[in-house]
């Protein structure tokens, strides 16, 4: 097993589990992944795909991750009065769930009126979380048609897009 290649081809599918689950970039939970590949690398049985199983160690490593955030936070709030001063009001205000919703609508119909070649790339690279060789291969295009379709949507995206950004 190619340790570098499993880093190299999962890289990218690893950040966007790991954004996904805990709501930002963290190198660390990264790290930790790599590391828990590389150690039970021996362990790992071809039962499914490489995918599967790098994706089930990074989810494991971003709920644990969580787990242990939670954890430190309790053993942090040891008085009534502390508890009261760290506790943050976790609901959305109805404005900002329809400000969220409206962007979210917004960014779906500029993804959806993108030229089907555009959007094809897009949602399996930045959606589905395919690498471009992996979208390459199952386009059956060369990796160059993938990077400039890309890049092509993404420029339409950021003029359909821009009072977002």
């Amino acid at each position: 097993m190619n340790f570098d290649e499993i880093i190299r081809t999962n890289k990218q599918n690893i950040k966007n589990i790991i954004r996904m689950i805990t709501k930002q970039d963290n190198e660390d939970i990264e790290q930790e992944v790599y590391i828990k590949l590389w150690k039970n690398s021996d362990k790992y049985e071809e039962r499914g795909s490489l995918k599967s199983w790098v994706n089930t160690v990074t989810k494991n490593a971003s709920k644990d991750y969580l787990k242990s955030a939670v954890v430190k936070n309790e053993q942090n709030c040891t008085a009534d009065e502390e508890v009261l001063v760290n506790l943050r009001d976790r609901k959305k205000s109805p404005e900002d769930t329809l400000l969220t919703t409206e962007r979210q609508k917004r960014i779906i119909d500029a993804v959806e009126k993108l030229k089907p070649k555009f959007k094809e790339v897009i949602m399996m690279c930045e959606i589905y979380g395919y690498t471009y060789e992996e979208a390459s291969a199952k386009l059956n295009c060369p990796i160059g048609t993938i990077k400039s379709r890309i890049f092509n949507a993404k420029k339409e995206l950021a003029t359909v897009l821009c009072d977002l950004m």
